[in-house]
């Protein structure tokens, strides 16, 4: 199997305890951090593990310079583990004040601070529409770019300050941060998300076993559109029984126990 997102191995470890010696376990990640502990968590299981550290978008050569050529689970979890979030250096969150870097992967040369400070009013504007789908962005484009006349935009605090001016919103009270649909377009622009994920999506098929399984957790609709509708499609044309009609979503109970799970929406497709 291939976890595409090990994280901290979390979902590698409940699947690896159903694989015997004769199992291998392929887990992927970008951050260095993430492979470290998930090694910590995984090392103990009785089948092949093996870590590595590079995108998922690369797994057809990944998988083709270990001489694997079929799996039978390739699983994706989208979402970012909690300790990402929460790391100051990383810059994914608007709670504190932290470097605006948001790059999942250090070795990308591009970061958020690059991409609020140098692309112009009209380019700004149409990346939060695109990825964050705020209606709000020709606004909150217009006081960036204001802004930055001023004094550049360093630290998610300074940019979440702003988003929050231009939406005339207070940054406490709100459900929903006035500030996350900015961020999640910028991160989702930094790390080339949608992109990455499709070219995961287009290489399955052809690294799946006849019956073996895609699983893909996304955490927003722009992710859960393109899973929904690779399925769709290559059931049409034959390739994968898709095995949910709609998504599996969280139970009441597993939202309480997790929060941040609200969003998770799970498919599941067998290839035929």
């Amino acid at each position: 199997m291939v976890d595409a997102t090990v994280g901290h191995g979390g979902h590698s470890r409940l699947f690896g305890r159903m694989l015997g010696p004769e199992g291998r376990l392929l887990g992927l990640d970008v951050d260095q951090n993430s492979i470290q502990r998930a090694w910590q968590n995984l090392r103990d299981l009785a089948c092949r593990v093996e870590l590595i550290r590079d995108n998922f978008d690369r797994i057809a050569e990944l998988l083709a310079e270990r001489g694997i050529d079929k799996v039978d689970l390739i699983i994706a979890d989208l979402g970012f583990c909690s300790a990402q979030l929460d790391d100051v250096q990383r810059g994914l969150s608007f709670q504190t004040a932290m470097p605006l870097d948001m790059r999942l992967d250090d070795r990308l040369e591009t970061t958020a601070a690059d991409l609020v400070n140098r692309l112009s009013q009209k380019d700004l504007a149409d990346l939060i529409y695109r990825y964050g789908q705020d209606r709000a962005s020709r606004r909150i484009a217009r006081f960036i770019v204001e802004q930055r006349k001023r004094a550049k935009l360093t630290t998610t605090a300074e940019l979440a300050a702003v988003v929050c001016r231009a939406l005339k919103a207070p940054s406490r009270g709100y459900k929903i941060h006035p500030a996350t649909r900015t961020f999640q377009a910028l991160r989702i622009a930094v790390n080339d998300e949608l992109n990455r994920l499709q070219r995961l999506l287009d290489a399955a098929p052809g690294l799946l076993k006849g019956g073996g399984l895609i699983a893909v957790i996304s955490f927003h609709s722009l992710e859960d559109g393109i899973v929904k509708h690779d399925f769709r499609r290559k059931k049409t044309e034959g390739v994968y029984d898709v095995l949910t009609k709609k998504p599996i979503q969280p139970t009441r109970e597993e939202i309480v126990a997790n929060p941040r799970s609200r969003s998770a929406k799970l498919r599941i497709a067998k290839r035929l």
